[in-house]
């Protein structure tokens, strides 16, 4: 309820309103919510007042807009925790989500100054590059660039990285991943990723560099992953 006697601010209270609507699961992913004139009509208050809390429930990824149609309760992020080294695979599956990957690129080629410096390969020594699409459920998730030297991959196929690389590595080629570190960013869509993730040029994005190691110390992946906003965030446990 909306009490204007209150020093909170009229609109702060309609945020907590609709807030408490999605969290209690009374409002679900994919409902319309009432138009601003709905509002203002129920709580006899502005629809000044109304939009600001609409708007600040949309960049706070509780809403949605669609133009022509309307405001629409967001779909629920994804939470992936930052302690683990897994794969895209085993995290979609722990969620009992189902991972498919678009193959767009895979090439044998010679990396980049910086692959190879991180890599720590000699001039001459070739790496995978495998650009990926990473799905859940159908959804595209991610954008995904690795490159892993040829002489830890061998003569792997190209159906081999329509799956788990890691998986791959750890059961076909025996090796154990070690550990890794990871860099996130906050970035924003240009206009391939986002015709490949199917949000708009300019969305919001989660750009996450990662550099792995086996566990002999040998570096043995370089990835660089885009992650969708809009469905996607990343969960740390931190103590004192």
């Amino acid at each position: 309820m909306i009490d204007k006697n209150s020093p909170i601010p009229i609109y702060y209270q309609l945020e907590a309103e609709i807030k408490q609507l999605i969290e209690g699961k009374k409002l679900k992913p994919g409902d319309m919510i009432p138009s601003e004139r709905e509002y203002s009509e129920r709580f006899n208050i502005s629809r000044m007042t109304v939009r600001q809390a609409i708007n600040n429930l949309v960049k706070d990824g509780y809403l949605v807009r669609q133009r022509g149609k309307g405001t629409f309760v967001a779909e629920e992020k994804l939470e992936q925790k930052l302690q683990g080294l897994t794969s895209f695979t085993e995290d979609m599956q722990a969620r009992g989500l189902v991972p498919t990957t678009r193959l767009l690129e895979f090439s044998l080629m010679d990396p980049p100054a910086d692959v190879r410096n991180q890599l720590q390969l000699d001039r001459g020594e070739n790496v995978f590059k495998m650009e990926r699409v990473r799905l859940a459920d159908g959804i595209p998730m991610a954008l995904e660039s690795s490159y892993v030297p040829q002489q830890i991959l061998g003569d792997i196929k190209e159906e081999t990285v329509r799956h788990s690389l890691y998986q791959y590595i750890e059961h076909t080629l025996q090796l154990d991943i070690g550990q890794g570190t990871q860099v996130l960013e906050a970035s924003v869509a240009r206009k391939r990723e986002s015709e490949i993730l199917e949000i708009k040029e300019g969305a919001p994005v989660l750009l996450m560099k990662r550099y792995t190691r086996l566990k002999n110390g040998q570096p043995f992946e370089v990835v660089k992953s885009i992650y969708r906003a809009d469905r996607y965030k990343f969960i740390i446990n931190i103590h004192r």
